[in-house]
Parts: C-alpha cells; sequence; structure tokens
C-alpha cells in the first residue's frame, strides 16, 4: 500500500467557478464548477504529479509541517 502524505492546497471561488492549487508542487493546479468537483480534481493532478517523482524527491517537495494561518493587514 502506498503512503499517505500531507499536501497543502489552496482553493479560491470566483465568478468562473473554482480554482484549486498545490503551492508546494509547481504547476500542479486545476479547476472544477464545485468545490467537490475542484477537491476531486486537484487530488488526481497531485497523485499523478507525484507519481512522477522518487520518494526522496516526494519528501524534498512536502514539508512535515503544515502551517496556515491568516494575517490582517492595512493598507494605506
Amino acid at each position: 500500500m502506498s503512503e499517505p502524505y500531507k499536501v497543502k492546497v489552496t482553493i479560491e471561488k470566483d465568478e468562473h467557478g473554482y480554482y484549486a492549487c498545490c503551492p508546494e508542487l509547481v504547476g500542479c493546479q486545476t479547476q472544477g464548477d464545485s468545490l467537490e468537483e475542484v477537491l476531486s480534481n486537484i487530488k488526481e493532478a497531485i497523485e499523478l504529479y507525484l507519481e512522477t517523482l522518487s520518494k526522496d524527491e516526494i519528501k524534498t517537495f512536502l514539508s512535515e509541517e503544515i502551517l496556515t494561518t491568516s494575517l490582517e493587514v492595512r493598507v494605506g
């Protein structure tokens, strides 16, 4: 059985649907009409991307620790 990896995914919604990307895997991105579709699409895109890498390469791309935060910034 293959080893599971934790992967950061960014999802944005706009007037055309949803856009998802994996910042750790350059060029790994997709879109979908619904949240469910974009989640399915990005999971498939990540799996296909990782299949092209060795285990050592995967560990280089994917960090062990995932931190997500929000910042408040002021402009002007």
